[in-house]
């Protein structure tokens, strides 16, 4: 039996994945619709509000289209045409690649958000917006070139069955590449995910920093009753740091997987916990901002109490 017949006939990975992708789909939904409804309430609101809702926007249409290429993986039998596989598959990984930009210029923008008035990162407070969004603008082109690739890798399932042809979908496959040809392709990808992880990584830490500061400097200022409580920026750096940690993990976790996948011998079981596994923090991520942010709990509360 081969690999689409195999993920056909299991019925656990089918339903793992389409609970995992129903789940992220309705609380992106969710928090999408109470952030928007909360950022058109307010007077001046805040820039980094705007990057949050368009993280989950993001991480929506995401879900959506690993939603329909899921759809074609589960299939009895293949009814996609060249163009629209190599469209579908594109706009997956330029998705991804936005969700991945959007998270670390997110972490950048909260770092220089809370930064104090001493730091060298004061003179970006006012240019921020402008700057953000000339760098996400660029990022933008460049996932979208570094993904074109996929336009020329990507067919439509050959009638007979090859090794060489790897399975994506029932109606996709990817042709192989010469050893030059992925090189040129997967080089500037690695380097580029390793800026941007790393730059999380130090912004993070510069912030967690920040914070463990200014948490010291108001233990000398109020009594032990009062600096026992938890501080909204306490609260935004444990936020910080579970989102960022789940997502470097789950990152990695990707990584071994996808190369697994390469050394080894390509199964169906291993190529779906890749696609779990990869879209998890698309999943959970809303929950950790819902739950965190105690204004959208309560106007989700008011909402339910009006129906």
């Amino acid at each position: 039996m081969n690999k689409d017949n195999l993920l056909h006939t299991n019925t656990n990975m089918k339903i793992t994945l389409f609970s995992e992708l129903g789940v992220g789909i309705s609380a992106n939904s969710i928090f999408i619709f109470a952030h928007l409804c909360m950022l058109l309430g307010e007077n001046r609101p805040k820039l980094i509000n705007f990057y949050i809702a368009f993280l989950s926007l993001t991480q929506l249409m995401l879900l959506i289209t690993m939603g329909l290429i899921a759809v074609d993986m589960f299939m009895s039998g293949g009814r996609w045409d060249s163009t629209t596989c190599q469209s579908l598959i594109y706009f997956h990984r330029l998705l991804r690649g936005l969700t991945l930009c959007a998270t670390c210029l997110l972490n950048v923008l909260w770092t220089i958000t809370l930064s104090s008035r001493s730091s060298c990162l004061t003179k970006f407070k006012q240019k921020s917006p402008h700057h953000i969004s000339g760098v996400f603008l660029s990022f933008c082109v460049l996932y979208m070139s570094f993904s074109s690739h996929f336009f020329i890798s990507i067919i439509a399932s050959p009638n007979l069955t090859s090794d060489n042809f790897m399975y994506v979908t029932q109606s996709c496959s990817l042709l192989p590449l010469s050893y030059f040809r992925k090189s040129m392709f997967t080089t500037p990808m690695a380097i580029r995910e390793a800026f941007l992880i790393g730059l999380m990584a130090l912004s993070s830490g510069y912030m967690v920093a920040l914070l463990w500061r200014h948490k010291k400097q108001t233990q000398h200022l109020h009594s032990t009753s009062l600096s026992s409580k938890t501080s909204p920026e306490q609260r935004a750096s444990r936020t910080i740091m579970l989102l960022m940690s789940f997502f470097v993990v789950l990152y990695i976790l990707d990584s071994v997987i996808f190369h697994s996948r390469m050394k080894f011998k390509d199964g169906p079981i291993l190529y779906c916990v890749q696609i779990i596994v990869s879209h998890s923090y698309a999943t959970v991520s809303p929950f950790v901002f819902i739950c965190t942010e105690k204004h959208i709990i309560m106007f989700l509360k008011s909402m339910c109490g009006r129906m």
